[in-house]
């Protein structure tokens, strides 16, 4: 059967009256902040004294956009006799935002906490080179990172609470405990 001249129009107009009449769900964006979802995917915040300069988060990004550089620094003995130690400080930490992907694999394999995902949306810029972000922008974005969601207080104690607890509870009862005296009777002279 062939199909009737202007069936396809008629259709596509009937959309349109039936979306005219019902009321709109826009939000008027840059006048009401969007309310987001507790574990939305902003951008990636740096909280750098926990930084080690491992270099894991750069080499497992798939995108290759974290740029680390750093030096050696010598740190002296602890103790008298002891040796000197040699220890990584960060001098460089940025984060190319046009070629992140925002998978999130920086932020798992940190090792340390240093990386976490902030809230944080607007940080649109007029020119693609503006989009790398440096420490001191990414240190800013940290204390935007909301804090982590509440335990379960129905949920089992953790085995390495539950383990240093009974621990401390062992070591405060020896502690607590009367010293035996000397007397091998148990008599007092």
């Amino acid at each position: 059967m062939a199909p009737i001249p202007g069936s396809g129009l008629a259709k596509g107009l009937a959309v349109t009256l039936r979306t005219m009449t019902k009321k709109t769900v826009t939000e008027q964006y840059p006048d009401a902040q969007p309310d987001l979802p507790p574990r939305t995917r902003g951008v990636i915040g740096l909280f750098e004294e926990n930084c080690t300069v491992c270099m894991l988060c750069a080499r497992e990004c798939p995108d290759w956009c974290i740029y680390i550089d750093s030096h050696k620094e010598t740190v002296p003995a602890a103790a008298p006799g002891g040796r000197e130690r040699s220890r990584n400080v960060l001098d460089r930490f940025a984060i190319d935002f046009s070629l992140c992907m925002y998978c999130g694999i920086c932020i798992e394999v940190c090792p340390f906490d240093a990386l976490f995902w902030s809230p944080e949306f607007e940080y649109a810029e007029t020119d693609i080179r503006d989009l790398t972000h440096e420490r001191d922008k990414l240190r800013e974005w940290m204390w935007t990172v909301p804090a982590p969601p509440a335990l379960d207080p129905g949920a089992e104690e953790p085995k390495e609470i539950a383990t240093a607890r009974k621990t401390a509870e062992k070591l405060a009862a020896t502690q607590a405990a009367p010293a035996p005296s000397d007397d091998p009777q148990g008599e007092e002279s």
